[in-house]
């Protein structure tokens, strides 16, 4: 029987990845975004800002942004440490695709990429000038210029998914990343960042667990997150003897609008093993990117099949407009 040795979580969102002098870029483009998700309902900007007043010009300033992007990085530097100290033989990371590797071809739920190596491409310059404002200026915060490869593990990973499909889950396997002119090739932002910022660059073998959490119609919903994570733990658990496991969650909290009160109801829910309080929010305040919060649930079943026990490293909530856009960032370790 594989040990448990411990699981990791982390934001990954652009405002980890750039200086606060160039928030502005993600909180210009907010501006003009018709589309803002806020507790399951849509907002236009302007909509938003008369909604929050008198809003968040305080938590917004100069003199903030810089105190909380150090809070941040303070708090990826202790989650990195805490990785390196499980020191763990295989690590299982789950994340999501924002239409980066998956287009509308092929849209699968829940995908577990069973291949021998991870590629981590830097985009070519075309690629980087279609991205939206303040995207590209983050790139190097989840792909090293030069690109990377890590190792997977085909073997574990084969198994795991045989233990899920006996679960009851049917799961999509890929062994090579879909490549073309249309999409990024290699390993999506939500995987790259924790292998450069928590794993350093220098992950032992990894099996990426792709959740499409933000794509409709088919993202998988609370409940079904929760069950995942609770197979998971039994197939991890059924992986070779002496084999020390790590999983590393990737994505979160709210945003591209902050919602501290639904980040805070989270993670305490998180660190109870609270799965009742889980369930019971809404799946429309999941909408947008806040979606990436689903990235996280899974750590609840596996960390109870491991006799686990979550500790807050911090919660930060990173405004960048006085609308309350922004990211709330959370960094996390079940130990």
């Amino acid at each position: 029987m594989a040990t448990l040795v411990g699981a990791f979580a982390a934001s990954h969102g652009p405002l980890l990845s750039m200086p606060p002098e160039l928030w502005h870029l993600r909180s210009g483009a907010d501006m003009k975004n018709p589309s803002h998700w806020f507790q399951g309902c849509v907002y236009d900007y302007a909509q938003l800002l008369a909604a929050r007043a008198p809003g968040f010009a305080a938590a917004a300033s100069e003199a903030q942004k810089q105190a909380r992007f150090a809070a941040c990085q303070r708090a990826l530097d202790t989650l990195a440490e805490r990785f390196a100290a499980a020191r763990p033989d295989l690590v299982l990371v789950l994340g999501n695709d924002q239409r980066e590797v998956f287009k509308d071809d092929l849209t699968p739920a829940i995908t577990l990429f069973n291949g021998a190596q991870i590629d981590n491409i830097p985009l070519a310059e075309a690629q980087r000038l279609r991205l939206p404002p303040g995207i590209a200026e983050a790139e190097d915060g989840h792909c090293p210029p030069e690109g990377a490869t890590y190792p997977g593990a085909p073997e574990q990973a084969t198994q795991l998914v045989e233990a899920l499909c006996e679960a009851g889950f049917d799961i999509a396997v890929s062994s090579r990343l879909p490549e073309g002119r249309d999409r990024q090739n290699g390993i999506p932002h939500a995987f790259g960042f924790v292998y450069r910022r928590v794993m350093r660059d220098a992950p032992p073998p990894s099996i990426p667990l792709f959740l499409n959490v933000g794509v409709a119609p088919n993202q998988p919903r609370v409940a079904r997150c929760l069950a995942l994570g609770h197979a998971l733990g039994t197939a991890l658990r059924g992986l070779p003897e002496g084999l020390r496991v790590a999983v590393v969650a990737s994505g979160g909290m709210s945003h591209f609008v902050v919602d501290e009160a639904l980040d805070q109801t989270v993670l305490q829910a998180l660190a109870l093993g609270d799965e009742d309080t889980l369930r019971g929010i809404a799946e429309p305040y999941f909408n947008g990117n806040t979606s990436e919060i689903k990235s996280w649930l899974p750590l609840v079943g596996i960390a109870r099949s491991a006799g686990l026990t979550m500790k807050l490293i911090d919660y930060v909530a990173c405004y960048r407009s006085e609308a309350g856009t922004g990211s709330g960032m959370a960094f996390a370790c079940w130990e």
